[in-house]
């Protein structure tokens, strides 16, 4: 899968630099991850710089927007996250990381490769784990973290080896000795989705109040 924002999202984690467009993140009393690109109070911490108004790929009846504008608006699929990575028991941080690199957070993302959605996937992928609609947020969360699930429990549980295959295949990996494959997309795409989650662990759930 190509990922979406790959070329435009520049891993800025923990430090200052000349990009315009920083993305911050905190986790709520509630447990709800929120994005913004402009932190409203000192909760919000930088989780990613962007270059200066970075353009996300237009498609039918819907206007280019930033990545920063679908990112702060992520926390409208909190709960679809949630929900279907405690079913496939795979932490919510690694799958909002994917959907950070992939598609920004926006639902009706189309690759030039024809990946689509939050989670970018193939429409292949998608009727391989019984998606009826691609777009649907629900449906295109739960079938991306089913298959992240899968490639996971392939490469034992080698968080890096299930990326490297979401983004260039099964097929690649193997064919590379079980190794990420030198194809300049996946070495950036690994490190790049590798950054926002170790971040996002890092921040972490708050203690829920009782």
């Amino acid at each position: 899968m190509r990922p979406f924002l790959l070329g435009m999202l520049i891993i800025a984690l923990g430090c200052a630099q000349a990009a315009k467009a920083d993305i911050y993140t905190y986790v709520d009393a509630a447990g709800v991850t929120h994005f913004s690109n402009v932190p409203a109070d000192d909760r919000y911490q930088l989780l990613i710089a962007l270059p200066a108004d970075p353009a996300v790929q237009a498609t039918p009846g819907r206007p280019v927007r930033s990545a920063s504008e679908w990112l702060a608006k992520s926390a409208q699929f909190d709960a679809v996250i949630e929900g279907a990575a405690r079913a496939d028991t795979i932490q919510p941080a690694l799958v909002r990381a994917v959907i950070v690199i992939e598609s920004g957070f926006n639902p009706k993302a189309v690759s030039r490769k024809g990946a689509i959605g939050l989670m970018q996937l193939l429409p292949t992928t998608a009727r391989r784990y019984g998606v009826t609609n691609i777009y649907d947020p629900e449906q295109n969360v739960r079938a991306g973290v089913h298959y992240l699930r899968d490639l996971l429990a392939r490469y034992g549980s080698d968080v890096e080896l299930a990326l490297a295959a979401y983004n260039a295949g099964e097929d690649a990996v193997e064919r590379y000795g079980r190794k990420i494959p030198p194809f300049p997309e996946t070495l950036n795409y690994v490190p790049s989705v590798m950054a926002v989650y170790q971040k996002l662990l890092a921040i972490g759930s708050p203690k829920h109040s009782s």
